[in-house]
């Protein structure tokens, strides 16, 4: 097999939460909205923000940087809301504002660094880097805990 039959290429769509940049693989992404207030829901975490109205379906809305356990800032008109799609199930990720959509190969993905037993389930899934840039790109299943969803 040559070398080029053994790299699998992988588009991914980087955002920005906190001043850091996140990505994720493109095939999981739905679609991009602009920001929308959210009808919160009694007893969901509080990273769930709430549901909104998407084309007749309710959406379950989670803050992404709340979620990662990043600092608490205020959401504006640039915040958008990526429409992903797991296990048959679409959620939305507030972020505070989409990147670029990028295109590596498999060679280019390390695995994150094991920095200690109970971190958040991995929900790094691996690091590139990209110009200078330390890109993380998040493990969905991880990142969107089914259960939690429900919840909202």
């Amino acid at each position: 097999m040559s070398e080029t039959e053994t790299t699998q290429h992988v588009e991914l769509l980087t955002f920005r939460l906190s001043d850091q940049e996140y990505s994720l693989d493109i095939m999981c992404v739905r679609e991009i909205r602009g920001w929308t207030k959210t009808t919160p829901l009694p007893h969901a975490p509080s990273h769930m923000k709430g549901v909104i109205n998407l084309r007749g379906t309710v959406l379950p809305v989670m803050d992404l940087a709340e979620r990662l356990g990043l600092p608490q800032r205020e959401h504006n008109d640039r915040n958008v809301i990526i429409v992903v799609k797991h296990d048959d199930a679409m959620t939305g990720l507030l972020v505070d504002a989409v990147s670029d959509i990028i295109a590596i190969t498999d060679e280019d993905l390390q695995p994150p660094p094991d920095l200690a037993p109970n971190t958040q389930n991995g929900v790094i899934k691996s690091l590139t880097l990209l110009d200078e840039r330390m890109i993380r790109v998040l493990d969905l299943p991880n990142v969107v805990l089914t259960e939690q969803c429900d919840a909202a």
